[in-house]
């Protein structure tokens, strides 16, 4: 008798547990993504993609202006630097440094990168164009006289047969001379400030860049 019912609990007991593996394996088989997660999944897939995207446009672009950005850096201290030395040789009185406007001879507002005329600074009226056999850039590609740098072609060796123009039309120059005050308000007749700004606008940009540059200048050299 007790062999029976050791034998029936025995077979109870594997069916149950016959019981329990086959609902176990049915969860398993029931697990796995819903649809909601895999949709947020891919939103979070795509918004990191986006961003990898925009910053990489982004790296682009900004390399592709350090050229430009060098070029507007170094003709704005060229010209700060330009006019300091005029004012040490003795080229020109104190008084000549400033705007037009202010009675001195430097031009108000932006102007293009041209030569400089008989007085050798950069930014006053009798500036001119530049000359192509001077440059070397024709003048069928700037027909403004404005500022070209010849840059190496192809081959990447300057003063070669494939060598390039870049020309800087799209560059402006301005320089702003203000008189400085003392502490009791009064115009400083020995102290001006000196504030040259170039800017340049990019091919598809409406918004222009800008580098700025000054400093003060005293009357005592």
């Amino acid at each position: 008798m007790a062999t029976r019912q050791s034998g029936r609990a025995c077979y109870l007991g594997s069916t149950m547990m016959k019981r329990k593996r086959v609902q176990s394996g049915r969860g398993q088989r029931e697990a796995g993504f819903s649809l909601i997660e895999v949709l947020f999944a891919t939103v979070i897939l795509m918004v990191g993609l986006l961003a990898m995207l925009a910053t990489f446009a982004y790296a682009l672009a900004t390399t592709q202006s350090v050229q430009e950005d060098q070029i507007a850096k170094q003709t704005a201290e060229d010209t700060l630097e330009n006019i300091f030395t005029a004012r040490d040789t003795q080229q020109i009185s104190f008084a000549q440094i400033a705007n037009v406007s202010g009675g001195g001879i430097f031009v108000d507002g932006l102007t293009n990168l041209q030569d400089t005329g008989p007085d050798g600074l950069a930014g006053t009226g009798d500036d001119i164009a530049f000359n192509p056999a001077t440059t070397g850039c024709p003048a069928t590609i700037n027909p403004l006289g404005v500022q070209c740098i010849k840059l190496p072609g192809p081959d990447g060796i300057l003063g070669t047969a494939d060598d390039s123009y870049m020309v800087l039309s799209n560059f402006q120059r301005s320089i702003v001379i203000a008189n400085t005050l003392n502490p009791d308000g009064t115009p400083n007749p020995n102290l001006k400030q000196v504030t040259v700004n170039v800017q340049y606008i990019r091919p598809g940009q409406r918004v222009p860049r800008t580098y700025t540059v000054n400093a003060l200048m005293s009357v005592f050299r």
